[in-house]
């Protein structure tokens, strides 16, 4: 009985290769969830400074959901066919360049266009992260409790979205909150080479 006992528990301890990709995947999900959240707090703040009208406002959100929600299939099945790897980091990089734009943008269509953008990266990333998790960590108590650590950065991302809103929408212009997102990204974008080099 003991034997059995010790082995469950071992099984959930992952290497550090393991850790890192998953602290990686951990952080893509939060920064999907966050970036839904932390800008529906700055709305306000971009209508008064793109000069966006009420109808228009709602598709700093609307055009990154549907775009996240709509393609999902797609990119989950472009992982199977191009590769797990591959579309997590176009996804970033995808992620990293509509974030620049987003933060410097000039117009609401620019604005807009750049939260499509997003959407789609998103869209790419989160299937192929959830694969990559799935086939870094074995069937059973190891996988579990990665996929429960996974998961909960959805709702860490939901809290820290509204707080760090918040908070950088007190900035004289949104750029500040989008270039605070970027240098994240960039930070999780060098991980992921690091981490998935093979």
């Amino acid at each position: 009985m003991r034997p059995r006992v010790q082995l469950a528990t071992a099984s959930t301890k992952f290497s550090y290769r393991s850790n890192l990709i998953l602290a990686l995947l951990c952080a893509a999900q939060f920064m999907l969830i966050l970036d839904i959240a932390i800008v529906n707090v700055a709305l306000p703040s971009m209508q008064r400074t793109l000069g966006l009208s009420a109808e228009n406002i709602q598709w700093v959100v609307g055009g990154y959901a549907l775009t996240f929600g709509g393609f999902l299939m797609l990119g989950g099945r472009l992982a199977d066919v191009v590769g797990r790897r591959r579309m997590f980091l176009t996804g970033l990089v995808l992620f990293v360049g509509a974030s620049m734009l987003g933060g410097f943008s000039q117009s609401g269509g620019m604005l807009i266009a750049a939260r499509v953008i997003q959407g789609f990266a998103g869209a790419l990333v989160s299937p192929a992260a959830l694969s990559l998790l799935t086939t870094t960590f074995k069937e059973g108590r190891g996988r579990n409790r990665a996929l429960g650590m996974w998961s909960a950065m959805a709702a860490g991302g939901a809290s820290a979205g509204l707080i760090l809103g918040g908070l950088l929408t007190h900035s004289p212009r949104f750029c500040y909150l989008q270039c605070c997102r970027q240098m994240l990204l960039a930070e999780r974008r060098r991980s992921a080479l690091t981490s998935l080099g093979r």
